[in-house]
């Protein structure tokens, strides 16, 4: 087996820097639904929602780096266009969403998406013992769970 600078097998880098490119198209679609929803929100909840989905966007906008720096590490290139976003992204898009409960099941719908890319990616990091991508997995879901789930209260519905 040969091993890359970092010393993972090249084969399952190359396989884990395809799968974090899949969740990286996945986050910049999430991204741009949260900037459309901050921009777009009406309504007696937008004092309350505005702030709160600039918070998401911000770090979601992070965690779109982290990946891209992470496929970078595995040797990969990190997609970089919206052609390639639009071809492998499986969160659904939210075109002119205006109103609350509908922007908080856009980011539940999405979480979920990429709460499935995640764990698929977790386990293939784990069984080639890449603790860097492992971590980062980890992390996400741990994030987004507890968004899932205060997102939820906030729709008075059970996880």
């Amino acid at each position: 087996m040969k091993l890359n600078s970092i010393g993972l097998s090249e084969k399952d880098s190359k396989s884990l820097s395809q799968d974090l490119n899949e969740l990286l198209a996945n986050f910049q679609r999430y991204y741009q639904n949260l900037r459309g929803i901050h921009w777009n929100i009406k309504g007696k909840r937008f004092f309350e929602l505005h702030p709160k989905f600039e918070e998401l966007y911000t770090e979601a906008n992070l965690n779109v780096d982290e990946i891209a720096e992470r496929i970078l590490t595995l040797g990969g290139v990190p997609l970089h266009t919206f052609e390639d976003y639009i071809k492998n992204a499986k969160v659904p898009v939210g075109k002119n969403v205006t109103k609350d409960e509908e922007a908080i099941r856009l980011i539940v719908d999405s979480l979920k998406e990429l709460l499935v890319i995640e764990r698929r990616i977790l386990d293939a990091s784990d069984k080639s013992g890449d603790e860097g991508t492992n971590s980062m997995m980890s992390d996400f879901i741990t994030g987004q769970e507890k968004t899932v789930w205060m997102m939820k209260a906030w729709l008075a519905e059970e996880i």
